[in-house]
């Protein structure tokens, strides 16, 4: 059974960082693409970025803005966002998901599996 669980999450100011993790198991984790989605109030799950098992990475221009950095562990498992210079409109809970045996996609039916999501809020 594969498990996703995110970390990290929480209330920060206008002008902060953080750094949001997601730790995988339950499955031989080669050959995949980790991904982070996010989703605010009253909005549609929206891409963020996604990495693979070499480290390639790709991300969602209009989100991320150079801003966000993703990066992983392959021993531990685990994803990393690196948020940077977050501002309100960042506020979501964001999502980590995985998918086998594909592309970097940006569209979240093509995950097969997803983590319960951590809050994470920017005040101004």
């Amino acid at each position: 059974q594969v498990q996703l669980v995110e970390s990290g999450g929480g209330l920060v100011q206008a002008g902060d960082s953080l750094r949001i993790s997601c730790t995988a198991s339950g499955r031989p984790f080669i050959n995949h693409v980790l991904a982070w989605f996010r989703q605010a109030p009253g909005k549609e799950r929206e891409f963020v970025a996604a990495i693979t098992w070499s480290g390639g990475s790709t991300y969602n221009v209009d989100s991320a803005k150079g801003r966000f950095t993703i990066s992983r562990d392959n021993v531990k498992n685990t994803v990393y966002l690196q948020m940077n210079s977050l501002t309100p409109e960042d506020t979501a809970v964001y999502y980590c998901a995985v998918r086998w045996g594909g592309w970097m996609s940006h569209r979240d039916r093509d995950y097969d599996y997803w983590g319960q999501g951590t809050q994470v809020t920017v005040s101004s």
